[in-house]
């Protein structure tokens, strides 16, 4: 099968084993607080399947993506905060039916901006919407003017800051510094027990798998191929006739799309959203990622991202104060030793093995003459 098709051979084998992984083998050895941390990891894949397409094949790189993360995020957590927020939840409040945070600062009426999160629909649309129309408005200021490279990369970080300090300040609108916390229900129904934690995992599996299809549609697609002649020759794609700084607005959106349905997920599998999720430190963390896995590897991104913050996760428990620096020196290790990241290490060393190997073993007929050789019309004695 060849690779202008939507899924060749290998691909397919890697979605079936990270299938398999995500699905049965992780929920049957892992209990329910590990597992629910695997959930969490599985946000930021998100965010790294749209650095795939955005840095990996389109060559732009954001450090910015905790942006969108964090629109998503708090588009959900906004309306599971409303939810946990009804008149007998809050009626110890001065103004019973609004979020605790604004009663604390003295708001006594539910902001207009606030209103459409009653609904759970209007959410969803949100979560898809609002970080779209701000990559879009981001992506048409900068690429109309032909910035890019490190000076976009730059941007981007500016604007991770400044919607930092921007939640932080406005704590009677956004719970600041501590965030929204205390989500409590979806619809009714409790996302707390660890039956609903299960449930919000497979059903974020099924959502991830979602994503990998879309990227990997792209990426197969002539636009896809686009993207990839941009990267590499973009002043030639812009003599052939085409406009690059769409195609860029087009990449950057779906990364945005991406990173925010991960920063939704976040909020429904940890219960909270605060700004130590949108600024400038958890964005490079989410560029490491996708570096480790490899940022041509749809699949890769996922690995990378499982693999990081499981080491994260590990060096912090065992190592509470030197666990930066290991997490830096792995990065740096992969950078220089692996510029593909573990999607490099499977193409370079592990596939080509696996395909002698396969090929060794295949039988022949007669005397060393193959199949085919006999289905030519060559002698088989």
């Amino acid at each position: 099968m060849t690779d202008n098709r939507f899924i060749n051979r290998s691909e397919l084998i890697g979605i079936l084993v990270l299938a398999a992984l995500l699905v049965v083998i992780l929920p049957l050895f892992l209990d329910v607080f590990r597992l629910n941390l695997v959930a969490k990891y599985l946000t930021y894949a998100f965010v790294a399947l749209g650095l795939v397409i955005c840095w990996g094949y389109g060559g732009i790189l954001s450090l910015g993506q905790g942006v969108f993360f964090g629109l998503g995020g708090y588009c959900m957590a906004m309306f599971l905060k409303l939810e946990a927020s009804s008149p007998e939840n809050t009626k110890i409040q001065s103004t019973p039916g609004i979020p605790d945070f604004m009663d604390w600062n003295q708001i006594t009426e539910l902001p207009f901006f606030w209103q459409p999160f009653h609904s759970l629909a209007l959410t969803i649309i949100a979560i898809i919407v609002v970080p779209a129309f701000f990559a879009f408005v981001i992506g048409a200021a900068m690429f109309k003017r032909r910035v890019g490279g490190t000076y976009f990369a730059i941007i981007t970080q500016a604007i991770a800051a400044i919607l930092t300090i921007l939640i932080v300040g406005q704590q009677g609108y956004t719970g600041g510094i501590n965030g929204m916390t205390d989500l409590r229900t979806l619809k009714g129904w409790d996302i707390r027990p660890d039956h609903a934690k299960i449930v919000l995992y497979f059903f974020e599996v099924a959502c991830l798998f979602g994503c990998i299809f879309i990227a990997q549609f792209i990426r197969h697609s002539k636009l896809g191929r686009i993207l990839v002649a941009m990267r590499e020759k973009e002043d030639r794609v812009r003599f052939s006739g085409y406009s690059v700084a769409n195609f860029k607005i087009f990449a950057f959106c779906i990364a945005a799309i991406f990173a925010a349905i991960g920063g939704a997920m976040f909020a429904l599998q940890v219960g909270f959203m605060s700004p130590s999720f949108v600024g400038i430190v958890p964005s490079i963390e989410m560029v490491i990622y996708t570096a480790v896995g490899g940022r041509l590897s749809i699949l890769g991104a996922v690995y990378g991202t499982l693999l990081v913050n499981f080491a994260k996760t590990s060096l912090s428990e065992s190592f509470p104060e030197l666990w930066l620096f290991g997490l830096g020196g792995l990065f740096i290790a992969v950078v220089l030793a692996f510029p593909n990241g573990l999607a490099g290490i499977w193409g370079d060393y592990v596939q080509p093995r696996i395909d002698r190997l396969i090929n060794s073993r295949k039988p022949k007929s007669g005397n060393g003459w193959t199949d085919s050789s006999v289905a030519d019309g060559a002698p088989a004695e």
